[in-house]
């Protein structure tokens, strides 16, 4: 139910993010999710592509620093108050949420919501014991 996630980091300046998204598309890699977080020095960018390791190898063959990450993809009722009983959900289990980000599928009417925990696993069983939608890596990755 974990999806890795790969993270970029990179300097704020021009150029940088159409380098990393150009480099991945002439490599044939597909962006399904991503999250762009910035200082006045330097980005993180977090992304779920088609192919992790080719990503990943592209990435640092033209000098990114890159990481991986488990994350979780969970799928909402795109509606007003959704997120927020989620997130409730998670503070009663005390669980931290250390940053996520989300997008919406239409064609469905839910929010699809990528989430770091501080205990993954832990999320992981409170979402599956609350009847919450965790998705698996393939589905994400055919949306």
């Amino acid at each position: 139910m974990k999806i890795t996630q790969i993270s970029v980091f990179m300097e704020n300046r021009s150029g940088r993010l159409a380098r990393i998204t150009t480099t991945l598309g002439n490599s044939g890699i597909n962006i399904r999710a991503m999250s762009l977080a910035d200082t006045s020095d330097f980005g993180i960018l977090r992304l779920i592509v088609s192919d992790i390791e080719k990503a990943h190898r592209v990435l640092k063959q033209q000098g990114f620093l890159v990481r991986t990450a488990e994350v979780v993809a969970i799928a909402i009722p795109d509606v007003p108050g959704a997120l927020g009983n989620l997130l409730s959900l998670m503070e009663h289990a005390d669980l931290n949420v250390e940053y996520m980000y989300a997008f919406v599928e239409k064609a469905h009417d839910q929010a699809i919501l990528i989430f770091r925990f501080d205990d993954m696993d832990r999320a992981i069983d409170v979402m599956l014991e609350n009847d919450i939608n965790v998705l698996e890596a393939r589905k994400v990755l055919s949306m």
